[in-house]
């Protein structure tokens, strides 16, 4: 009786072995905690395992361009996934904006406003503009505050959102242009930030992509909906989430 007790529990051990599938998903730095958070969710839930690469969108990009072995795509942008829909190389229809992220002046000492930005005569850390979208936004926000020509020669450049707040984090820099969902994540408490306007930058629509070369298209899909369907996850994570529905 016993063997045939064991036997049935191998049995359905494999089956479920079997059964789940990983995904592959390649996801801008801004929100790769968030996204954990989602996927231990989603993995508890449904038995699939999620694999997470995280860096720079224009970093991820460019390994998407050169077949890296992704099933879903998070940028921190739009361009990058409008890029892969004109090239033909998403599922039709699978572009959805799922977070729009906000940007933030952290000071370590202080208090941060528009005012001490202004003032601040120190290095300052952003992510790179080339690559980052989070650095495209900060240089926006230098540019509308006319403080491009003061902070020349004072700019530490982080390869990804993530390096430039690991810069500030780690007593390197005193103060850096970062997303607030890392400040929100990691517990800074609001008094050393500054939740800079939206209007002061591009908004920045983050928007996620079910890529062609995926093996799983009915899963990778599922993770997205989930992904979709966390609202009030990322908000207390620090993005909006009014428009994450939204198709293009």
């Amino acid at each position: 009786m016993m063997t045939r007790i064991l036997a049935v529990a191998l049995m359905m051990a494999a089956t479920f072995h079997v059964a789940a599938d990983e995904l592959k998903v390649a996801v801008a730095a801004n929100f790769a905690h968030t996204l954990t958070q989602v996927a231990e969710r989603f993995e508890a839930e449904t038995g699939h395992r999620v694999r997470i690469s995280s860096g720079a969108t224009g970093a991820l990009y460019t390994q998407i361009q050169h077949g890296a072995p992704f099933d879903l795509f998070l940028a921190a942008d739009s361009r990058r996934p409008q890029l892969l829909e004109k090239e033909q190389k998403i599922l039709p229809g699978s572009r959805v904006t799922y977070a729009i992220g906000q940007l933030a002046y952290w000071q370590r000492q202080g208090q941060p406003s528009e005012q001490s930005l202004t003032q601040w005569q120190k290095k300052l850390a952003i992510a790179n503009p080339r690559l980052a979208p989070y650095g495209a936004a900060a240089q926006q926000v230098l540019s509308r505050l006319d403080l491009v020509k003061q902070f020349k020669g004072k700019l530490v450049t982080g390869s990804n959102i993530l390096q430039a707040y690991q810069y500030v984090d780690s007593g390197n820099v005193q103060a850096g242009l970062v997303a607030l969902s890392q400040l929100r994540s990691a517990g800074v408490d609001a008094s050393h930030y500054w939740v800079v306007p939206e209007h002061y930058y591009a908004p920045l629509k983050q928007q996620a992509v079910v890529l062609k070369r995926t093996t799983n298209p009915q899963l990778a899909q599922q993770l997205l909906d989930y992904l979709n369907q966390q609202q009030q996850l990322l908000t207390e994570a620090g993005y909006q989430v009014s428009a994450h529905v939204a198709k293009r």
